[in-house]
């Protein structure tokens, strides 16, 4: 909204098919994300509390959807922060409280990766989902002027 409502902004077009990109590929991943986690309570039920390697394998495609939904989160909040500086200031609360919704997202996403692989700490999706929240906080610091 923020960059479809200034026209004055030369990159306002960009920005917006930029947005509408990230919608896109967010948009299936709520769907994909609740039908992952139910495998992995079939997993539970069928093995009780413990570990299997049906469980385990059910807990990392588990953790693959929030581990997407956090980098997209990041990339939103990243894009939001630049169109909050760019952008009309009639619509610039827009931008940042869409900075703020997407680091929450980002933070929501890089926990349930943490929670999924609370067994599995090497796994490399620890580290990217480490990545994305550091990309949205850092998004949401910029937007607030702290950087």
């Amino acid at each position: 909204m923020a960059a479809r409502t200034s026209p004055d902004w030369e990159e306002a077009a960009g920005v917006a098919a930029q947005a509408e990109a990230l919608r896109a590929r967010v948009a299936p991943l709520a769907l994909a994300d609740s039908e992952a986690y139910a495998e992995v309570l079939a997993a539970l039920s069928s093995t009780g509390e413990g570990r299997s390697p049906d469980l385990a394998a059910a807990l990392r495609r588990a953790s693959e959807l929030p581990l997407a939904i956090a980098e997209a989160a990041a990339d939103t909040a990243t894009l939001a922060a630049y169109t909050a500086g760019r952008c009309k200031a009639s619509v610039r609360g827009e931008a940042l409280v869409a900075v703020a919704l997407a680091e929450a997202a980002a933070r929501a996403g890089a926990r349930l990766v943490e929670i999924n692989l609370a067994a599995a700490t090497h796994d490399p999706h620890h580290e990217r989902a480490r990545r994305a929240l550091h990309e949205a906080d850092a998004a949401l610091r910029q937007a607030a002027g702290d950087e």
